[in-house]
């Protein structure tokens, strides 16, 4: 691995959003940053199978960290490292073989989660649907995606998506709070929800940054890049931060999360990306 001051951290999901086209220059920002050997690990709320497709057609060849932080995804060979376990009171295994990427899991897998979802909602009476349990034109329909898409989109390793049928908003409420309680953690994506036990972006970082270390030999700093609606999930765990703003999000910034040692940069100017580089470049 060459030698490199920094490692970001992107939040892609506004910039590479499921419907509608990526943010023009994106892919030479990516091929800028591997001509500089600057690693840049991307942040997304979708599963590693519905991810894999943006990855290739963008360039991206490094880790990524997926389904709201239940795991860490490393591609063939990067590291030539073994990740090591430091928590010996788990039981998880430190890493997992899925498809073509070495999984580091963070969260309990899938049928845990998907348990959990079933007993919560039949304790509480608020019910719920999940992705799985439709058929290809009811998921279709209910994503707003093409049926391939949509296919991929309910294929989940760790979290299970799911949507509330008719509930009123103290019963989405309540049963929002009892989850909470349970130790499930909830994510609201429009009108769908995720539900994980255990995901923590902040645990991935630290291991990602440990096996960083490990390879370059020396710390990495870690740096934060995202949109005002992944900030606050993202930037309290690394140590530089840029927040890419843009006309709504600075309309409705008193509805933003507070980012006061954030860099700002406009997302839709022209230079967006030269001045993202120079940011990146800058190390105060």
């Amino acid at each position: 691995m060459r030698q490199t001051s920094s490692v970001l951290y992107i939040a892609v999901d506004a910039l590479i959003p499921l419907r509608g086209g990526s943010l023009p220059g994106l892919d030479e920002f990516t091929a800028a940053l591997d001509h500089e050997a600057i690693p840049a690990v991307w942040l997304t709320s979708r599963s590693r199978l519905q991810f894999d497709d943006a990855r290739r057609k963008h360039g991206h060849t490094h880790p990524f960290i997926a389904e709201d932080g239940c795991a860490v995804y490393l591609p063939e060979d990067y590291f030539h490292l073994r990740p090591a376990s430091d928590s010996p009171r788990t039981r998880k295994a430190a890493t997992l073989r899925l498809g073509r990427f070495t999984c580091i899991p963070v969260a309990e897998g899938l049928p845990a989660a998907a348990e959990a979802l079933q007993t919560l909602s039949q304790d509480t009476g608020v019910p719920v649907v999940t992705l799985r349990s439709l058929s290809p034109r009811e998921l279709a329909q209910n994503t707003g995606l093409p049926q391939k898409e949509a296919e991929l989109a309910r294929q989940r390793d760790f979290d299970d998506i799911f949507f509330f049928a008719g509930a009123s908003d103290e019963e989405v409420s309540r049963f929002l709070t009892e989850g909470r309680n349970r130790n499930l953690q909830f994510r609201q994506h429009g009108v769908l929800w995720s539900a994980a036990i255990g995901p923590s972006v902040q645990r991935c970082i630290r291991d990602l940054a440990k096996l960083y270390d490990r390879a370059l030999r020396y710390h990495a700093h870690t740096l934060g890049i995202a949109t005002p609606n992944s900030a606050a999930g993202l930037f309290p765990f690394c140590e530089r931060t840029i927040l890419l703003t843009d006309r709504k999000s600075d309309e409705a910034s008193q509805d933003q999360p507070d980012t006061p040692h954030a860099r700002r940069l406009p997302l839709h100017s022209p230079d967006v990306w030269e001045c993202l580089l120079a940011a990146i470049a800058t190390r105060n």
